[in-house]
């Protein structure tokens, strides 16, 4: 049987990581077996759904790789559902109800289990589903690789079609399933109390069920699940930060699966090939800050000076204004230093932008060491690295100043910052009149 795998958002908002995880390891099970992946689109919630988020899913899955075989949108198979839901009617798995509808965010889920308009052969309405009594269901899970089974008596009736014609997820991400002939679903965890009516739906329906498997939830360092409202967690959010496409998702792979051989690094091709739902962990992960930061620093070292610098173009406009030389040495400066590229935002304003000084960070000796750098950079012949070098360790000796309490003076007075890029490399790239401008201002 041909493996057939999904990703089945719901447009809502942004992309969150949670999601892009979602869609990541069913791509990978789909393509290391040679199937098919599927997007679906499940926008039958309209309340919900958020102008221009169906096609921007796409457009981030695309930045990512993830691309799709089959894409289809629910809105759009409304007929398909209403011939499900009448199917079950037909054969007494499920019935109307009249009633009126309950407002879960002012009234509260109700507790009640069974519908009282179950027995009383209502013709309009909602459709609900007819849950048995006194019987066991059960799946065994592709993640968890155990059994789990609940008692139909603690199975609520739920609402598969609503009386607009619109159906709920319980009705229609199961007749997708199946229509689709889905053979391997992953799913988040929050899914996991609704699966028994899941389980029913698939059973009454009729067809191939696909096998099921529910993912860890990735939780916050703060405590608790890792929240949608926070922007750094969704994929643009990420993105804005400075984090590439490929760390974020080669960070995420690792969020919830483990390769055999404790590899960190992999391009979706390699993860593809690597992939194994037995790796697919059952320990929930910590959306580790400092691991997604460690990976965007590879990332961003496997770049050649002149890519990394047409990344660091698009992120600050005044770099882009500077020279091509100075642009290449300011980007060799901080290839192994950043992070992140909105980085040199920090790391770089120096360069392009006359800092502003606060004269209480200098030492004691300031003056002394601002007088020494001018006289010392005014009478270098030739002005580069290895000359400045040698003439200010030379000059350091004979005043005899501490070298760290001088170097911090040169590097306050030239960039306004304690912690920046090796300053006499600096020096360098900003040039010797717009060095010795800088010092005597700060004098």
């Amino acid at each position: 049987m041909k493996v057939r795998t999904r990703f089945a958002p719901s447009p809502t908002g942004n992309l969150h990581i949670g999601g892009l995880r979602s869609a990541l390891y069913p791509y990978a099970l789909a393509k290391r077996n040679g199937g098919d992946f599927i997007l679906r689109i499940e926008d039958t919630d309209k309340k919900r759904e958020v102008l221009g988020s169906k096609e921007k899913i796409g457009e981030n899955l695309k930045l990512f790789g993830i691309s799709w075989d089959e894409y289809y949108v629910q809105s759009e198979r409304l007929d398909i559902y209403k011939k499900a839901a009448e199917k079950l009617i037909k054969e007494g798995h499920a019935f109307y109800c009249d009633c009126k509808a309950r407002n879960a965010k002012t009234e509260g889920f109700t507790k009640i289990l069974r519908d009282p308009c179950r027995d009383k052969n209502k013709t309009s309405g909602a459709i609900k589903l007819k849950v048995p009594e006194n019987e066991t269901v059960s799946y065994h899970d592709l993640v968890l690789d155990k059994n789990i089974s609940w008692d139909t008596n603690d199975v609520q009736d739920a609402t598969l079609l609503k009386s607009d014609g619109y159906p709920t997820y319980h009705l229609a991400a199961m007749t997708d399933d199946l229509e689709m002939k889905i053979t391997h679903v992953l799913r988040g965890h929050d899914w996991m109390p609704s699966t028994p009516i899941h389980l029913l739906v698939y059973k009454y329906l009729g067809g191939q069920m696909p096998e099921l498997g529910h993912l860890t939830d990735i939780l916050d360092p703060e405590g608790g699940k890792l929240s949608k409202r926070k922007g750094s967690t969704s994929v643009e959010g990420l993105i804005a930060e400075g984090y590439l496409p490929g760390a974020i998702l080669n960070f995420i792979m690792l969020l919830g699966w483990a390769p055999k051989d404790n590899k960190e690094l992999f391009t979706l091709e390699e993860f593809v090939k690597a992939f194994d739902v037995k790796g697919l962990q059952k320990s929930n992960p910590v959306f580790n800050r400092e691991k997604l930061d460690w990976f965007n620093g590879q990332y961003i070292r496997q770049f050649s000076d002149d890519e990394l610098k047409i990344k660091l173009q698009i992120q600050n406009s005044k770099f882009a204004e500077l020279s091509e030389d100075k642009q290449l040495a300011i980007t060799g400066l901080l290839k192994d230093r950043i992070v992140k590229l909105t980085d040199i935002n920090n790391f770089a304003k120096f360069f392009f932008e006359t800092p502003e000084i606060d004269k209480n960070l200098f030492g004691e000796s300031y003056k002394e060491h601002l007088k020494m750098a001018i006289n010392v950079i005014e009478n270098i012949k030739d002005f580069d690295l290895e000359n400045l070098n040698n003439k200010l360790m030379d000059a350091i000796k004979t005043n005899n100043f501490k070298t760290g309490d001088f170097f911090m003076t040169l590097r306050i007075a030239i960039t306004g910052q304690k912690f920046t890029p090796p300053i006499n490399d600096s020096i360098i790239i900003l040039g010797r009149e717009e060095t010795l401008k800088r010092l005597k201002s700060s004098l």
